[in-house]
């Protein structure tokens, strides 16, 4: 039995499975950063202070083509490609192609952890209400969903509006629909036009708002951190997580059964309706710190947990009772 799932985090403290949206004003140097993102989760080699796990990347670069992308790599990183780094100039729009090559790209690359689409606007749908707060949180979604059943980051390269804001992330072009579709959202900005000094800015539902100090490299135009504003926060150890974890491994990453079956089977002194309610709660850092999906299901035998991690080859039993 196969079984395809991808849940780790690409970049730990950075990026997280789920849909981000990239903004920026045009020419600010956004494909420079996405291009250095891209490279550094297909080698697995740590971005700034953030570690990497090395994953397969497809990176859509709309407004580009192959020679300039292969001009920029070798300017930032002496190669004009990586092994699993994957590029392409042309996509088809979203519920026009969009989906089904993506689709198609993950089943053909199962460690696929990271999509860039640069830019949103090149795969929206012609024709139509664009611009509505429906429309603008519709697209998101059908795009967070693919993401989501997947279990990767989808990172979407957006502009800026050209009025200021007090809320810096309300000058998202479009409308609220988009961010509020979203999961995370970036915001690249420079003091100078002319200068190389930016800011980037994370807000979102998985992390901690943080604001990175940018300084772009004359020489090799590459991004490089400053300094950060906000030290990232970790939540303290969960002890039912951590034995979840020794339990569900990589020899055998599927567990399936009732919560009094569950609650026997990790030794815990919880009452089976209380673990059930925990770890519903605790089910995305189950996710995104363990690689590991909570699913709770019902059957003819009654309400069933299930607990698998990520693998490619499903060779183990099923836990079945």
């Amino acid at each position: 039995m196969i079984l395809y799932i991808r849940a780790s985090r690409p970049c730990d403290g950075l990026l997280y499975p789920g849909t981000y949206l990239f903004v920026g004003a045009p020419k600010l140097g956004k494909s420079f950063l996405m291009a250095q993102i891209a490279y550094h989760i297909s080698r697995g080699i740590p971005l700034w202070d953030y570690p990497v796990r090395k994953a397969a990347v497809l990176y859509l670069a709309l407004e580009d083509d192959y020679r300039r992308l292969q001009e920029r790599l070798y300017r930032m990183f002496g190669t004009d490609g990586a092994d699993s780094l994957f590029f392409s100039v042309s996509a088809g729009n979203l519920g026009n192609g969009l989906d089904e090559q993506l689709q198609e790209f993950m089943k053909q690359h199962t460690d696929t952890r990271l999509i860039i689409i640069d830019t949103l606007q090149k795969v929206r749908e012609v024709g139509g209400d664009n611009y509505s707060y429906a429309n603008d949180y519709e697209i998101i979604t059908r795009l967070k969903q693919l993401a989501d059943s997947y279990g990767i980051c989808l990172l979407l390269v957006h502009h800026t509006r050209k009025q200021g804001s007090d809320d810096k992330f309300d000058m998202i072009s479009g409308t609220t629909g988009l961010l509020g579709a979203a999961d995370d959202a970036f915001l690249l900005q420079k003091e100078k036009r002319t200068g190389n000094a930016a800011t980037l800015e994370i807000s979102g539902r998985d992390q901690q708002d943080q604001k990175l100090y940018l300084i772009r490299n004359t020489e090799t135009l590459l991004w490089e951190l400053e300094k950060a504003e906000t030290e990232l926060w970790k939540e303290p150890p969960e002890p039912l997580l951590e034995k979840i974890d020794k339990r569900i491994t990589a020899d055998c990453p599927l567990w399936q059964g009732t919560a009094t079956e569950l609650a026997a089977w990790l030794g815990t002194e919880l009452q089976p309706n209380s673990l059930a309610r925990k770890l519903n709660v605790l089910s995305g850092r189950l996710l995104n710190e363990y690689g590991i999906f909570y699913k709770r299901e019902r059957c003819h035998e009654g309400r069933m947990i299930k607990l698998y991690r990520e693998v490619h080859n499903l060779n183990c039993k099923q836990h079945l009772y």
